[in-house]
């Protein structure tokens, strides 16, 4: 067999390891549950010709949905370890699919809409804590950074199927039909998810006794850390499109710079996966140094609003959201690598900072914007972005010290 015969049959090999039907679920799940928020998004003014609905009332409901997942995100992990990654991913899909026909059939006030996504954000926590745990469990040994980078490509997927919904659906037959279809594939994607591989009474036998200790001085560090990081980027991917636009940028192109932005998170979450099984260790260094890369994103995004140079905006897009936050599966691996015995728990601890940053950075950015500039709302984002650098470093030196 020739170098390159062997070449190809090794990479043949690699994605035929990582395209497994578990990876598929895990994908499909998080995507199921990710999108209640963003369909509300992409649908607001298909949903506002339905229903009378401020732009005000429309943050509100979309707030409710993190305040669910935020809510829910440690209780999430302790539940998956007691009954098993796999029991809980069966289930979601299902809760989720309810809830989605519920908003498609009944949503007629804001009110009620930010009712039902609340628990659309448990649902969120949940699956998030589970397929971690499902695949921290059955991902094979060398390849789950790459895993892990391909489950967190999902959040992003599932912003760009908001935005086909927009076009395909809400422009068409309307905005309850994207509901009613996302209904349909949470219920799809429930069938597909595997029978566990042990019974639930082996399952309980191995959690008599105490519970194995997690740092939680080093995983709460490291939930600032996640929790400013995504501050940033979730401020940032809410007001980059109309920032570009007030930078001088037609709508077309504005949008057309958020996807690429958005395509460039995508890369960046598969590809530190892949680097991360051939480093094997370091990775929150990783993590660090990309946040700090993404902090010059930002600050570049500041230069190009207020200096008025639009060609700066696409860079400074692109390094801020697809370094700045391309992160977030590496974080993941991170964490699960170093709290083998208990990776739901670990990750739902973490998970509820990246929720309650999540929720409060466009809230927080968008009044800076509002009362000063877009350049004051990218500095922020910027320095915000840079404090979750050291939050990482410190979280992760005490784990350092823990294991040595």
């Amino acid at each position: 067999m020739s170098d390159s015969q062997a070449a190809g049959t090794g990479r043949t090999l690699l994605i035929g390891d990582l395209l497994t039907k578990d990876l598929a679920v895990s994908v499909l799940a998080t995507s199921m549950a990710s999108i209640p928020a963003f369909l509300v998004g992409a649908l607001a003014v298909e949903i506002r010709q339905s229903f009378p609905i401020t732009t005000s009332e429309l943050g509100l409901a979309v707030t409710s949905y993190y305040l669910g997942a935020a809510s829910w995100a440690v209780p999430s992990g302790r539940v998956a370890e007691r009954l098993g990654g796999v029991r809980v991913l069966k289930f979601t899909p299902v809760v989720g699919s309810i809830l989605l026909a519920t908003i498609a059939l009944f949503s007629s006030s804001w009110w009620l809409l930010a009712l039902l996504l609340f628990p659309c954000g448990m649902v969120s926590a949940a699956t998030a804590t589970a397929s971690n745990l499902f695949l921290a469990r059955r991902g094979k040994p060398g390849r789950q950074g790459a895993t892990f980078g391909i489950k967190q490509a999902a959040v992003p997927f599932a912003s760009l199927l908001g935005g086909l919904a927009v076009p395909a659906l809400g422009l068409t037959v309307g905005w309850r039909w994207a509901f009613a279809l996302a209904a349909l594939l949470s219920i799809a994607t429930a069938i597909l998810v595997p029978r566990p591989n042990q019974p639930r009474s082996k399952l309980s036998r191995q959690h008599v006794g105490a519970p194995p200790v997690i740092d939680k001085l080093a995983i709460t560090l490291l939930a600032i850390g996640i929790g400013l990081g995504v501050f940033s980027a979730s401020g940032m991917a809410a007001f980059l499109v109309s920032g570009s636009v007030h930078a001088g940028i037609s709508k077309s192109a504005a949008g057309l710079v958020a996807a690429l932005a958005g395509a460039a998170t995508v890369i960046v979450r598969i590809t530190t996966g892949f680097l991360a099984d051939r480093r094997g260790s370091s990775h929150f260094s990783v993590i660090a140094i990309m946040m700090v890369i993404g902090a010059i994103g930002y600050a570049t995004l500041a230069l190009a609003q207020h200096l008025g140079i639009a060609a700066l905006l696409v860079p400074g897009a692109v390094v801020a959201l697809g370094i700045g936050w391309g992160w977030n599966g590496l974080f993941n691996f991170a964490v699960i690598d170093q709290h083998r015995a208990t990776p739901a728990r670990a990750t739902g601890m973490t998970q509820l900072g990246g929720r309650l940053g999540g929720m409060l950075g466009p809230t927080v950015i968008g009044v800076l914007i509002d009362r000063f500039s877009y350049s004051t709302g990218w500095m922020a984002a910027a320095a915000t972005c840079a404090m979750a650098a050291v939050a990482v470093v410190l979280g992760s030196r005490l784990l350092e010290r823990k294991t040595t």
